[in-house]
């Protein structure tokens, strides 16, 4: 029995000894940053169509073999021909260029070509190139202004800030003087004030809107508020040696917001029309004013806070009487932000408009004389995602689709045509996969590419009229990917916590994959209700985790309840519980999948994000940790009452109530369990990095164990070269448990 239990004791410690010694190198990270490469050996895949002016003529570029290549397609004609000699182009560019090129490298940026084709317009390596491509000679375009902006996204609109504004038959120019609306006539420059009533912190707006017969004027009175700062040090700027304190305009849910009136003036009598702006006090905003072609009346939209009524309303020129054409109603949200559609057919007097009333949404033409609706244009269990084109004159509308087909992805894109009355809906595509569409001005022609994440893209050109195939274009050619030994991902499938709905997913796998072997699982989430997130279409590798797949990782990625793109009720689970995450949904779904695959590791189930993929990361940890074990989260939104205002309350709700703490990161950071480690940007604009902060603190007073990486100079990320880096060791160490590389360590050579 002792000779038993002392073999049993030598197998032990070998064990412990070799788990301990085991070690992941350098070398390993750099074989597994290889696989980015993958991406290099895919050919002829259709990249930048472009249509030209309102031809039917369009371009494309591909990568060949040989190189870049560029080609122009007449849909009219059916012809296809080479666009220009890139050979000639690099030779050209290469006498100009204090750095050589090559056909391989040759993306051009901005592509534009001239009327007769002769004459290409271009970027190439930041400068503005005009070719004349009978010579092939290349001169520096000058003309061609650099319009990239660093405008901070977040910025506090300035009423003030317009310039004055003619009326369309040029007799005046309205402009704000001392906080008040007021008019000159540009032939006289007499000067007119219309209103008396504006003052410092209640102005009317310098965004006028004139009529369009010139005899009105509406704009908005603004009763302004407080505005919120966030703060944060940029400690080691490039420019200097001492610290920068940075701010940024941000307001946060609860916080108060501008309120407008709508205000409407007679140019002719130079008084003041009253319109009872009371029943729209209590808003989140309220929308510039639109008036009609016939200066009969003008609309605005109006959007209540907390965003469960959003109106579209008229007020009469003559009158200021006002009428709710459209009124939106729900006992959860309405989702502005990502479904309002909108499209005036002012010659008919109809509107068409997209709504979940019905639970999907859906297009609606709306009589806008009366508000109501004539016919609802599209209809099922099934949602409109995009209209792309109204014909007014044909009366059909163009838009992207999806759910419709049942034995197909309900996320899959598709092209339909329909007429306003709801009549003769087609599917111009279709193919059982997602569909990538681009309309000839004309509507006559379209491209379409479409693929799946297994199936590489084709791209072809269609007809309007009823889909049929008119030019074949491309095949993407991916036998040198399947020679180095990518595997696809592989599209999964499993009830949700109903039992009744499908969640999707994807399942990715190194590409040394070993069924033999168990794999720790590592889900990729990001569960924002604004969208839905799973990779659809064609797309080798993912900057965001392939390389982490290849250290000895499954990674996983799937769609839950509380995300966009189903039913209304499927994306309504979110509302006032952004923590829910759709968790019971994703745990269930990788249970289903280890159930089919034994070997993923359920026992080893960890997860990263960034944004609210970092709030959900986090989350996974405190409200499941006897499923999630171990999490990497980056510049997350921890607390939503410190976010960005619009987002938060689209969601959550106002006014601020107990769901919010409820929801907290912060508030639950006590409930941590499992293996933790924030990534934070110092100077975050987008998630205020305090909320990491917040977290940092409360997890330091639960004596909670973390890891915090705080990057310097870094704006909102999943962490960028050294945050993956970070990442990686997190997950060996904690999962594969094996030594990571000594960083301070230096490679020999």
């Amino acid at each position: 029995m002792k000779q038993f239990l002392f073999i049993i004791l030598i197998l032990l410690s070998a064990f412990a000894g070799n788990t301990l010694s085991a070690q992941v190198t350098k070398e390993d990270y750099a074989k597994a940053d290889s696989v980015m490469q993958l991406r290099e050996l895919v050919y002829d895949q259709v990249a930048q169509i472009t249509w030209i002016d309102s031809t039917d003529v369009f371009w494309y570029r591909i990568k060949t073999r040989d190189g870049m290549k560029y080609q122009l397609v007449d849909a009219q004609k059916g012809s296809k021909k080479v666009a220009f000699d890139t050979e000639k182009l690099v030779e050209a560019l290469n006498k100009a260029l204090d750095k050589k090129t090559t056909a391989k490298e040759l993306v051009l940026r901005d592509l534009k070509f001239e009327k007769d084709k002769n004459t290409i317009h271009f970027s190439f390596q930041s400068t503005a190139w005009i070719c004349n491509l009978k010579k092939y000679e290349l001169q520096k375009d000058t003309s061609v202004k650099d319009e990239r902006s660093n405008d901070y996204w977040g910025g506090f609109f300035d009423e003030k800030g317009n310039d004055p504004v003619s009326s369309p038959d040029s007799v005046w120019t309205a402009f704000i003087r001392e906080n008040n609306v007021c008019i000159k006539d540009n032939k006289t420059n007499e000067e007119f004030q219309l209103s008396y009533d504006g003052a410092p912190g209640d102005f009317y707006s310098s965004y006028v809107s004139w009529s369009p017969d010139s005899k009105k004027l509406a704009v908005n009175k603004v009763r302004d508020a407080e505005k919120r700062e966030i703060y944060f040090v940029e400690s080691s700027p490039k420019d200097q040696l001492q610290p920068i304190l940075q701010k940024r305009d941000y307001r946060k849910p609860g916080d108060a917001v501008p309120i407008k009136h709508p205000a409407l003036f007679d140019i002719e009598s130079k008084k003041q029309i009253q319109v009872n702006s009371t029943p729209f006090e209590h808003q989140f905003s309220l929308s510039y004013l639109k008036w009609k072609k016939d200066a009969s009346a003008f609309t605005f939209e109006f959007n209540q806070r907390g965003h469960q009524a959003y109106q579209v309303v008229e007020v009469d020129g003559e009158t200021g009487a006002i009428r709710v054409l459209i009124d939106e109603q729900s006992n959860t949200f309405i989702d502005y932000s990502g479904k309002r559609y909108r499209f005036d057919l002012e010659e008919t007097n109809e509107i068409i408009w997209a709504s979940e009333r019905d639970g999907w949404n859906h297009l609606y033409l709306i009589d806008s004389k009366t508000g109501d609706v004539k016919s609802q244009i599209t209809k099922g269990e099934w949602v409109v995602r995009r209209v792309l084109h109204v014909d007014e004159e044909n009366r059909v509308i163009y838009f992207n689709g999806s759910g419709k087909n049942a034995d197909e992805d309900p996320y899959y894109l598709h092209c339909y045509k329909v007429n306003f009355d709801g009549s003769g809906l087609i599917d111009l595509t279709p193919e059982k996969m997602n569909h990538d569409v681009s309309f000839s001005k004309d509507l006559n022609y379209f491209t379409d590419t479409y693929s799946t994440v297994e199936t590489p893209p084709f791209t072809v050109v269609r007809s309007s009229v009823d889909g049929k195939v008119l030019v074949e274009l491309e095949k993407t050619d991916i036998s040198s990917l399947l020679e180095k030994g990518w595997i696809a991902p592989e599209p999964f499938v499993a009830k949700g916590r109903d039992g009744k709905t499908d969640i999707w997913g994807n399942i990715y796998r190194p590409t040394n994959f070993d069924k033999n072997k168990n794999y720790p699982i590592i889900e990729y989430i990001y569960a924002g209700p604004h969208d839905s997130f799973v990779q659809k279409s064609f797309n080798p590798v993912s900057y965001a985790f392939s390389s982490l797949a290849e250290l000895g990782f499954i990674i996983v990625q799937m769609d839950g309840m509380g995300t966009s793109n189903r039913s209304k009720a499927f994306q309504d689970v979110c509302w006032k519980n952004l923590k829910d995450a759709g968790f019971p949904d994703r745990i269930l779904w990788i249970k289903a999948a280890a159930e089919q695959y034994s070997y993923m590791d359920t026992t080893r189930v960890g997860l990263f994000g960034a944004s609210a993929g970092g709030q959900s990361t986090l989350g996974g940890l405190l409200f499941h940790p006897e499923f999630y074990k171990a999490g990497v989260s980056a510049c997350g939104c921890h607390d939503n009452r410190m976010d960005k205002i619009w987002w938060n309350e689209q969601w959550m709700g106002y006014p601020v109530g107990p769901e919010y703490a409820e929801c907290s990161n912060v508030d639950n950071a006590y409930r941590l369990q499992g293996k933790l480690m924030l990534i934070v940007g110092e100077v975050d604009d987008n998630v205020d990095p305090a909320s990491t902060m917040q977290v940092a603190d409360a997890l330091i007073k639960a004596n909670k164990d973390f890891e915090l990486v705080v990057l310097p100079g870094v704006n909102h990320t999943l962490g960028g070269t050294y945050g993956e880096q970070k990442r990686r060791d997190f997950f060996i160490r904690n999962f594969l448990k094996q030594e990571t590389p000594d960083w301070n360590v230096k490679t020999s050579k």
